[in-house]
């Protein structure tokens, strides 16, 4: 067993290792970027080193960095935690030249399932069910729409590289090929220098199981399945494990046919094979296909983690330490379910578009596994992805693992960015995911319902009220009259933003500790005692103040902001004329020139932030007057990038 491993990694999973790694008495080497320096896993670390730029491709993909980080050190072993280089085949044959431990499979096993297409004959040949589709080396467009046309639609546009969603388009009509085909090529190369694609027969009821392996690189066992199918382009929201509806003949054929997947490559360590599954007529042996394997811990782990009561880190770094398998198959066995949320800092209402922001505050209730690599006081950078936390629960069955998540999601607090916990608190609550009715479709059909405001309008006022009250000055106050003047009128109005509208609240005291709140005709009576405020006698939510933003947590958490009325009357947004930057990111490709009619909802540029492409769209019809960003250009939040001629009254 080596004493010193480096985590060739950041965030959640690098604090992750490193906890693992410390209970088994190992020294632990953090790397980091310039802007993680203060970052949790740092300061988890013994060591800590610097490796470069704020960019990925500056420091976290600098594999000759990391391995000098490793020697200068004195680590013996590297853990590459997910994404970034964990499944770079080069980096491992790096590593193992430079007298170093890889902790994971080998650069042959990578190689084997890195490519989807070779991948997937690789398995046919393994005996392991595979989707049909075309896997051919031709990737001439015409070619491909041919064998789109032969599979029949609709199909699903694959990249054969990368992972995560990317480079991945649902066509359901042959008229929209050409255009998916397009983004999908332009996706993949951008996000793994690869653009090459396949085409597969898109399931119509799909749900995405996949079964967690073990190998010591020539035997492997399965730590049964995890039900992904809770999915929104592609991208997994919600995890658990086991799979509802599973039963054991098909547990039994999946796990048999993840372990032959594994044992076909020499497979050492965590891997995950991952199937679609036709889910129209209840789970069955011969409705489940090999989709791909991922050679490398996944993020959803915990909670095959939890129902097995394994540590999957400790068996990597055991295994590459040269020690067999912890257990045999018949060693294992699920207890209980679990449920795992991935909390992001995302905008909703806008699309699920990534934020950033400073968080001000941030903490989890009792009763939660939360994994994070952030702390209150720490910057979602826009250079990383825009995860905040995993929240994981376990209880004895699925109906009570389901009340734990709901109840540990309308727990966590969050303040300084605007996150998805909201919609992860409705998909807890939904009635279909409750009766185990899932399906990688389920989030699309429901979006709006899932979307939608759930705040009764009595919490709305009530959470207004109190905003109100702490901006004023008189929450914590223990004079009632404070922020009031001698000879004043005891009321005042107290100007918030809220949603981008303005919110003007008024206050008038009636005493010591009572005062009327009113907003839009709406009057909540806040009362103070022994206890503490109520407000229409009932006890006020938590809140969090930063000085300039008032968080309530009422539901998934109310922003309001201070607002100074001096400071008014600023530039007001351009509306429909100018395109802005709805966060920051690159300049993929500009679509249009000064001087072109466009109509309204004409592409007009592609812009790539946190690993996924967005596609702005012109507000209206008109002429464009202005292009003012360039292909490649980086863009701050907010930016101007394409300006429409004024329309004349």
């Amino acid at each position: 067993m080596f004493d010193t491993i480096l985590i060739a990694n950041r965030g959640e999973i690098a604090a992750r290792v490193i906890r693992t790694a410390r209970a088994m008495g190992l020294r632990t080497v953090a790397v980091h970027s310039d802007v993680d320096a203060g970052a949790l896993h740092v300061a988890l670390a013994d060591v800590a080193v610097h490796i470069g730029g704020a960019a990925p491709a500056q420091s976290y993909l600098r594999g000759e960095a990391i391995i000098q980080a490793a020697r200068d050190s004195g680590a013996q072993a590297i853990h590459p935690g997910y994404g970034f280089l964990s499944e770079n085949p080069d980096f491992v044959e790096m590593v193992e030249a430079a007298g170093l431990t890889f902790i994971g499979p080998s650069a042959a096993a990578i190689r084997k399932m890195g490519l989807k297409d070779a991948a997937k004959r690789l398995m046919a040949e393994a005996g392991v069910p595979v989707v049909p589709g075309y896997m051919g080396e031709d990737q001439d467009p015409g070619h491909l729409e041919v064998e789109a046309a032969q599979i029949g639609y609709p199909v699903l546009i694959k990249a054969v590289a990368g992972g995560g969603g990317k480079g991945m388009r649902l066509v359901s009509r042959a008229e929209d090929f050409v255009d998916a085909l397009e983004r999908a090529k332009a996706e993949a190369l951008g996000a793994f220098g690869n653009d090459h694609v396949l085409i597969e027969k898109y399931i119509q009821q799909p749900r995405h199981i996949e079964v967690q392996v073990f190998g010591d690189g020539t035997r492997a066992v399965h730590l049964f399945e995890r039900d992904c199918s809770l999915q929104r382009r592609h991208q997994k929201v919600i995890e658990e494990a086991p799979a509802p509806g599973m039963t054991e003949e098909m547990r039994a054929a999946m796990g048999s046919a993840a372990v032959r997947a594994a044992e076909a490559i020499g497979y050492s360590g965590a891997g995950t094979v991952e199937f679609i599954v036709d889910g129209a007529e209840g789970l069955r042996p011969d409705g489940f296909w090999f989709m791909e394997m991922n050679t490398r811990l996944q993020v959803e782990h915990p909670v095959t983690e939890e129902i097995t009561g394994v540590d999957l880190v400790e068996w990597q770094i055991r295994v590459a330490s040269g020690e067999p398998l912890p257990a045999r198959q018949e060693d294992l066995s699920i207890r209980g379910h679990a449920f795992e949320a991935r909390l992001y800092a995302e905008d909703v209402p806008a699309g699920f578009l990534p934020a950033t922001g400073r968080l001000s505050h941030l903490s989890f209730p009792a009763g939660v596994r939360a994994e994070s690599g952030v702390r209150a006081g720490d910057v979602i950078s826009p250079h990383y992805d825009p995860m905040i936390a995993k929240i994981v629960v376990h209880g004895p069955t699925r109906a009570v693992a389901l009340r734990q998540l709901a109840r540990g999601l309308a727990g966590t607090q969050v303040a300084g960015t605007v996150t998805n916990l909201g919609f992860l608190g409705a998909l807890a609550n939904h009635a279909g995911f409750a009766r185990g009715d899932v399906d990688t479709g389920l989030i699309a059909r429901d979006l709006e319902a899932l979307t939608a405001p759930d705040l009764s309008d009595d919490s709305r006022a009530r959470a207004t009220a109190q905003a109100a009250l702490v901006a004023a000055e008189l929450w914590e106050a223990s004079d009632a009259f404070t922020g009031f003047t001698l000879w004043g009128p005891l009321s005042r109005l107290v100007p918030l933003l809220h949603d981008g509208d303005d919110v003007e609240v008024a206050l008038a005291v009636l005493g010591p500790d009572a005062v009327t709140v009113s907003c839009n005709g709406t009057v909540v009576e806040a009362r103070r005692g022994a206890g503490g405020w109520r407000l229409n006698g009932a006890l006020p939510a938590d809140h969090a103040d930063d000085g300039q933003r008032i968080t309530v947590f009422a539901g998934p958490g109310l922003v309001f902001d201070r607002v100074d009325p001096l400071s008014r009357g600023g530039a007001e947004a351009a509306g429909s004329d100018v395109t802005l930057a709805p966060m920051p990111g690159r300049v993929v490709s500009v679509h249009v020139r000064g001087g072109q009619a466009v109509e309204a909802g004409d592409r007009l540029a592609v812009l790539e932030a946190m690993k996924m492409e967005h596609t702005l769209t012109a507000a209206r019809d008109g002429t464009i007057a202005e292009v003012l960003v360039r292909e490649g250009d980086q863009v701050e939040a907010g930016a101007p990038l394409v300006r429409l001629e004024e329309v004349e009254a």
